[in-house]
């Protein structure tokens, strides 16, 4: 990271040294003060100007609504109401937020992508041709596994147990991260999705999956920890996942989304995902890839 001190940062910017003092006091520039010296990393600085530029008229693209589309998921929807962002959720699924994101629906995309390279998310991002402006914000490390009635009556410990039992099991719609980790499990057993007794129509979120397993029409399913502690079920932990924000560079840099992230850095954050169960929260805030 190269950090620039007020002087060069001035020269860089092409802006005197005074107004560059009025927006820190304004708050309005991203800078960090360490020993008493303001310091100021450069890529954020070049994120900053991009975010404020200006398009001739009828190349100018509106703001998305502030929606957070994408994967359903606890600590995110509490994390929205508690951070006072005014940001609303919209759940349907990774690739259906990230196809609203880039139609312009929505301001964000949470998402959770499955497939064989080390960090999935960014290896998605950084393969989508109409997205060359994206941001990927960390938010938590989750626990998937299976969900089970409590006790485990079937003695299901894996989706081997699942396959040979011919165990009922309630699964998500295509393109959430659930199927898509479903898909990549059953690949490194020799199994395809269509060799499991499959409950129809898929859950649209977790805490659907859950209830389903919890009413009896299903025997297992996939979602995470805080779903099945939510609701009392058994869990079989099975991958750990990075759970990320995706949005555009400029929206990055929006009130409600700043208001967000500091959200991400304070206690309560951390001690509600203890709570939840299944989170690492180390992540939070953190950029994890631009383009």
């Amino acid at each position: 990271m190269e950090l620039l001190t007020t002087s060069e940062a001035a020269d860089y910017l092409r802006l005197g040294e005074r107004k560059l003092y009025e927006l820190v006091a304004e708050e309005r520039i991203p800078c960090s003060k360490v020993t008493g010296k303001w310091l100021f990393p450069r890529h954020e600085l070049d994120r900053w100007v991009m975010s404020g530029l200006a398009r001739p008229a009828g190349m100018s693209t509106p703001e998305p609504p502030p929606i957070v589309g994408g994967s359903q998921d606890d600590l995110l929807e509490w994390s929205l109401r508690q951070s006072g962002s005014g940001l609303a959720s919209l759940t349907e699924g990774t690739e259906g937020g990230v196809a609203r994101l880039l139609r312009g629906e929505v301001a964000a995309a949470a998402i959770h992508f499955h497939g064989d390279t080390a960090d999935a998310n960014i290896a998605a991002v950084a393969a989508m041709p109409r997205l060359s402006d994206a941001v990927l914000v960390g938010f938590a490390r989750r626990e998937q596994g299976l969900l089970l009635p409590p006790g485990n009556p079937r003695s299901l410990h894996g989706l081997a147990d699942v396959l040979s039992t011919g165990a009922r099991m309630a699964v998500r719609q295509r393109g959430a991260g659930a199927d898509m980790l479903l898909t990549l499990l059953l690949a490194g057993i020799g199994a395809q999705p269509q060799d499991i007794d499959r409950l129809e129509p898929p859950c649209l979120t977790g805490p659907d999956l859950a209830a389903a397993i919890r009413t009896g029409r299903a025997d297992c399913g996939i979602a995470t920890r805080a779903a099945a502690r939510a609701t009392g079920l058994d869990f079989v932990p099975l991958a750990r996942e990075s759970f990320d924000l995706l949005m555009r560079q400029r929206t990055y840099f929006q009130p409600s989304f700043q208001a967000l992230i500091r959200f991400l850095s304070q206690e309560a954050f951390a001690g509600r995902a203890a709570e939840l169960a299944g989170y690492d929260p180390a992540p939070a805030g953190q950029i994890r890839f631009f383009k």
